[in-house]
């Protein structure tokens, strides 16, 4: 069998220039990934909804729950989904211990179903205890756990999806149970609540805001005028 001939050295030189190592170049999609702006300049909520991304050494205040004095009705309506869990007595301060136990309930009960659960409330309030049988003063105590303050008649769990009316109220059943108080069940078709009025059967902020019983008619002018009209009509003395 003859020998194959040997290729020309320029064709070796040609490929060899060919391989040189040559780093890619980003492409203007991942450009334009980089450097685009967000929708929201807000930052986003760090942590999750029952320990948040906060300093356990800050000591913060017990506070009070939030009372609609003015006529608000925020929180009170479900809002992304159908049906929803509020508490229907006085306001409150929940630990996250609780409202992990609700979300688990609600779990164990659907699961294997095709739905959605949203959380309305954050624990943000970091409880301070001290140990038992202190003396006074030493400060403020260490840190215990997560609470959230929930006022009164405001919505807690909402759910979305494909399940029957009674299976969603029976796992709200349930995980009202585990909550502190008294809580229904509402839809997304309920009146929002001031207070712990509820706004149905026709009634308004407005028919709220007005007085109950109608002021008296001012009678100070009358019997002033009176007085004016007997003494102009008494006989000159004598």
């Amino acid at each position: 069998m003859p020998p194959r001939p040997s290729p020309p050295l320029s064709s070796l030189l040609s490929a060899l220039t060919s391989l040189r190592l040559t780093t890619p170049r980003p492409s203007p999609l991942h450009h334009a990934t980089t450097t685009i702006r967000t929708f929201t300049t807000t930052p986003t909520l760090q942590g999750s909804w029952l320990e948040p991304n906060l300093l356990r050494k800050n000591k913060m205040m017990k506070g009070r729950p939030r009372v609609p004095t003015g006529g608000s009705t925020k929180g009170t309506t479900v809002v992304w989904g159908d049906y929803g869990l509020r508490m229907c007595d006085h306001g409150r301060r929940i630990s996250a211990k609780h409202f992990k136990m609700a979300e688990d309930t609600i779990k164990a009960r659907l699961r294997g179903q095709k739905y959605r659960l949203y959380k309305r409330k954050c624990c943000n309030v970091g409880v301070f205890i001290s140990g038992n049988e202190m003396r006074m003063g030493k400060g403020k105590g260490s840190f215990d756990h997560w609470a959230a303050r929930v006022a009164a008649n405001q919505v807690i769990f909402e759910i979305r999806g494909v399940l029957h009316e009674q299976v969603i109220r029976d796992a709200f059943r349930l995980a009202g149970n585990k909550l502190p108080g008294q809580y229904e069940i509402i839809t997304k078709n309920d009146p929002p609540v001031v207070g712990i009025t509820k706004l149905e059967n026709g009634l308004t902020l407005e028919d709220l805001k007005r007085p109950r019983k109608k002021l008296p008619a001012p009678v100070v002018e009358e019997t002033s005028t009176s007085a004016t009209e007997a003494s102009s009509s008494a006989p000159p003395p004598s």
